[in-house]
Parts: structure tokens; C-alpha cells; sequence
């Protein structure tokens, strides 16, 4: 059983939790806005995954939420993901956080790296 536990620790993460701490192996998408779906990124093609980091280059979807979110309009920009850390999701050891990094204009302008770095939980 320890020797289980040791070559858990040893390999890399192989998922990824989604918004309600599901984990996923190479997700197709990831949704950083859990709450609406309003900011996301999709069509990812993932390098380096099983390592300790991994990145993704793929589409990011923001809303403007202009006049409202309900009435706003989804914009597209691609950007780069990468994913690092590590935790255990049951029996798999998953990836921790996600960071953004866009190529070319941003959705948030004035935000700061800190501000897209997510935190994915297992439940």
C-alpha cells in the first residue's frame, strides 16, 4: 500500500478538476467563470501533459456583459494556458492551478497576472 501511495507521488498529474471538482484527463475545455459559463477557454491542444506543468494553446470566450450579462456578447481570443501544481482526486493526482496568458488583446485589460491564475479543488 505505501509503495501504491510512493508511485502516486512520483507519476505526474493526469487531470485536471472541472468547476465542480470532477477531474479530467486532457479536458477539451475549461471553464473559469464556474458560476455562468460567461469565461472559458476551448479547442485546447495540450503539450507536456503528465508533467509537472503542462500548457495548451486555445480559445478564449468572454462575455462583455453589455447591456447585461444575460443580453452580452461573447468575444473570442486566443490565449495560452498552463497548468501546474498538484493534488490528490481519489485515487488520481491532479493539476491545481491554471494560468492565462493572452496573445494579443486581452478581454481585462487592466488586470494583473495574479488576476488569472485559478484554482481548481477536487470534491
Amino acid at each position: 500500500m505505501i509503495l501504491l501511495a510512493a508511485l502516486a507521488l512520483a507519476a505526474g498529474p493526469t487531470a485536471l478538476p472541472n468547476c465542480i471538482g470532477q477531474p479530467q484527463v486532457k479536458p477539451a475545455q475549461v471553464i473559469f467563470a464556474c458560476a455562468d459559463a460567461n469565461f472559458g477557454i476551448r479547442k485546447l491542444r495540450w503539450i507536456g501533459w503528465g508533467d509537472a506543468r503542462a500548457a495548451a494553446t486555445g480559445t478564449v470566450y468572454a462575455n462583455d456583459c453589455t447591456p447585461t450579462c444575460v443580453a452580452g456578447h461573447f468575444h473570442n481570443y486566443p490565449a495560452v494556458i498552463v497548468v501546474d501544481g498538484r493534488q490528490q482526486c481519489g485515487s488520481a493526482t491532479a493539476y491545481k492551478r491554471v494560468t492565462i496568458a493572452f496573445i494579443g488583446p486581452s478581454p481585462y485589460p487592466k488586470s494583473k497576472p495574479a488576476d488569472l491564475v485559478y484554482t481548481y479543488r477536487c470534491r
